[in-house]
């Protein structure tokens, strides 16, 4: 069986594509059949979280480039980066995944973290997007910590 055990940071042409959730895509070892149908074993190192547009590099030389399928998740925006900084406190301090960005936090749909962040006065939206939340201190694979390759 083919196997893939490289990950790329991103693809340049990739032979087909695999599309994967958030969960899914948290692998070590496992049997995966890409989008057009290359079966081939994912075994990598350790496990870790395939985020969207990286690539695996199949032992034949071939890409098979990684999705994120949207998910239904929870869009939460402050009334200023100090705000913002402060819910997402309450959201690590209640171990959340969360994808982090400049302006907004996702984290997973959750009606319960929604009401208790409406009660901190976040402005709380359900959004359907790709999810690739931030890894781990113990990990080793937070965002930067994965080379840069180029095939």
């Amino acid at each position: 069986m083919i196997r893939a055990t490289e990950v790329l940071s991103h693809t340049h042409g990739p032979a087909d594509t695999i599309t994967l959730d958030e969960t899914a895509r948290h692998r070590r070892r496992m049997v995966l059949q890409s989008d057009g149908g290359i079966e081939f074993l994912l075994d990598l190192p350790a496990a870790r979280l395939l985020r969207h547009g990286e690539g695996l590099r199949l032992d034949d030389g071939r890409v098979v480039e990684v999705r994120a399928v949207p998910e239904r998740l929870i869009e939460v925006r402050g009334r200023d980066g100090r705000h913002l900084l402060a819910l997402t406190w309450q959201i690590g301090n209640r171990h959340l995944a969360a994808q982090i960005e400049g302006e907004r936090v996702l984290i997973r749909h959750d009606p319960v973290i929604a009401d208790m962040l409406r009660g901190l006065d976040a402005t709380v939206r359900d959004v359907e997007e790709p999810f690739d939340p931030e890894g781990g201190a113990y990990d080793g694979h937070g965002h930067g910590a994965h080379a840069h390759h180029h095939d």
